[in-house]
């Protein structure tokens, strides 16, 4: 096992792909944060929030550079055929998609937390020049009353969205119908929710994987929700865990 972590973990951090898709999810994070802030402010919509939300907003795009990186770790061996000489060197084929899962998750981790913390930051100290403060109904960003949650949850959100990313892509061993499978799956049902609206509207947002798994964001109004925090990122984790079974069930039994 440590030589299939070493292995992939040298793959991993000498593609060049790796180091601009970790700069670009840190850059897309909070960036949108910051314009999320700015935006709430000129549309004139101050009547109360939750700001520490709004400042995770960044997580909606950020996750999409993280899934691709996820994606290119796997399905981009397949494509170059990579993944035959990978098999060779290694012929435990679960050991490599765990190896691959968890080098994987430090980075992710690594990214996640100076995103979120960089959100946090922008958040404090920018929000309250835009009108996001207490006068106008939204409490300052912090760690407190939620923050903390919102925060942690945010990071491993991203964990799992990578970790799903990576199996979707070990079943379909293709980079662009991998990442068009992950967009599909985050953002599609937000969109069905939207239309269908009423009770299965809810019931959709209450079991996707994006939906479900940002509720950790929420600080204010939490039992108005559909799900929970927790329940919510449980969702997430169980979509994740089922997509990683399939893809070490469907490694074990296709040819390279």
């Amino acid at each position: 096992m440590n030589a299939a972590l070493r292995a992939e973990w040298t793959k991993l951090r000498t593609q060049t792909s790796t180091t601009w898709l970790l700069l670009g999810a840190l850059a897309a994070t909070v960036g949108i944060g910051a314009l999320a802030g700015a935006a709430t402010h000129e549309s004139g919509i101050v009547s109360g929030g939750d700001a520490t939300r709004l400042s995770l907003a960044g997580i909606y795009v950020g996750q999409l550079v993280i899934a691709a990186l996820a994606v290119t770790a796997i399905a981009e061996e397949y494509t170059t055929g990579m993944i035959r000489v990978t098999f060779s060197a290694q012929p435990r084929r679960l050991s490599v998609l765990v190896a691959k899962a968890v080098n994987l998750s430090a980075l992710t981790a690594i990214a996640g937390l100076a995103a979120v913390a960089g959100c946090l930051l922008i958040g404090r100290l920018m929000f309250p020049a835009d009108g996001l403060d207490p006068a106008h109904g939204y409490a300052l960003v912090s760690l407190g009353s939620g923050g903390l949650r919102a925060a942690a949850g945010s990071v491993i959100y991203l964990i799992l969205i990578a970790l799903l990313a990576l199996a979707i892509a070990g079943v379909m061993r293709d980079v662009g119908v991998s990442i068009g499978t992950v967009v599909g799956l985050l953002y599609v049902p937000p969109l069905l929710a939207q239309i269908v609206g009423g009770t299965l509207g809810e019931e959709i947002k209450r079991f996707a994987p994006m939906t479900a798994g940002l509720a950790i964001q929420h600080t204010t109004n939490v039992r108005t929700m559909p799900i929970q925090p927790w329940p919510g990122l449980a969702v997430l984790a169980g979509w994740t865990l089922a997509a990683l079974l399939l893809a070490a069930l469907l490694l074990k039994r296709r040819d390279a």
